[in-house]
């Protein structure tokens, strides 16, 4: 016959198990989570670009203004405003992404996806190189340098602080 101290023994050790398993268990949901998660993520961060793209093809007036020329110095003021918020617009969409993949939310091409087109030329323009000084404040060093280094390290030309107080005179969003 199996004494008190037997049945004791037996019991917590059926319960240390009960335990391990719990554990185990709970690690096998909260991976399948993240995985659910970094899912919605990436679905969202697509959903966003494929919006952008089919407004170009749908809407002629949004399209004929992607289309013309962002490198000139000067701007209607109501031209240079749509081009800037453009702008910021990527840039916005570009600090979620990179935040996104820093946190290990996302898969890299994300981030890529949307560098490849910035590095086309848009953020090389007088008015995103404005645009850029005037929203790198508020992003940490290690992105700075991350974000020049892939946008103008092919570029001679230095970033120049004077380029946001231009591009923001002409865009009446300053004043003295």
């Amino acid at each position: 016959m199996i004494d008190k101290d037997s049945i004791i023994l037996i019991v917590q050790i059926i319960a240390a198990l009960g335990v391990v398993v719990s554990v185990i268990y709970l690690g096998l949901q909260i991976r399948q989570q993240n995985i659910i998660t970094k899912a919605q993520f990436g679905h969202s961060l697509t959903q966003r670009l494929y919006d952008r793209y089919f407004q170009s093809s749908k809407d002629s007036e949004y399209a004929e203004f992607l289309s013309t020329d962002w490198h000139a110095d000067k701007y209607d003021p109501v031209e240079g405003w749509r081009i800037s918020m453009a702008i910021m617009t990527y840039l916005v969409d570009l600090f979620d992404v990179y935040d996104k993949v820093q946190d290990g939310l996302v898969d890299k091409s994300h981030l890529e996806t949307r560098m490849r087109t910035l590095k086309l030329g848009v953020m090389k323009t007088p008015i995103a190189r404005g645009v850029w000084q005037q929203w790198k404040g508020n992003r940490s060093k290690a992105f700075i340098d991350w974000f020049e280094s892939e946008i103008y390290a092919d570029s001679k030309a230095n970033i120049d602080e004077n380029l946001f107080k231009e591009s923001a005179n002409n865009m009446n969003v300053t004043r003295d």
